[in-house]
């Protein structure tokens, strides 16, 4: 399993969550930041630091939030 990065990052992109992350998964996108689900390491450090609570780990998505983790699959080449 691995985090998720959902839509209240859209437009913020505040950033706190790449300063955290141990293994260097999450890269900025055009639209928002995303994390790479092959090398996450489900730590949650980026959770704790999102100051708009866009993310959430895999399993516990809702199915509006289902396109993020293809978005960032997508992302990082892994489609």
């Amino acid at each position: 399993m691995a985090f998720v990065i959902t839509s209240p990052c859209k437009g913020e992109q505040a950033g706190e969550c790449v300063d955290v992350c141990p293994v260097d998964c999450i890269a900025k996108g055009p639209d928002q930041f995303y994390i790479d689900p092959e090398v996450c390491i489900d730590c949650g450090a980026c959770v704790s630091v999102c100051p708009v609570d866009a993310i959430v780990e895999e399993y516990e998505m809702t199915p509006d939030q289902e396109p993020y983790l293809e978005k960032a699959e997508k992302f990082f080449g892994h489609m």
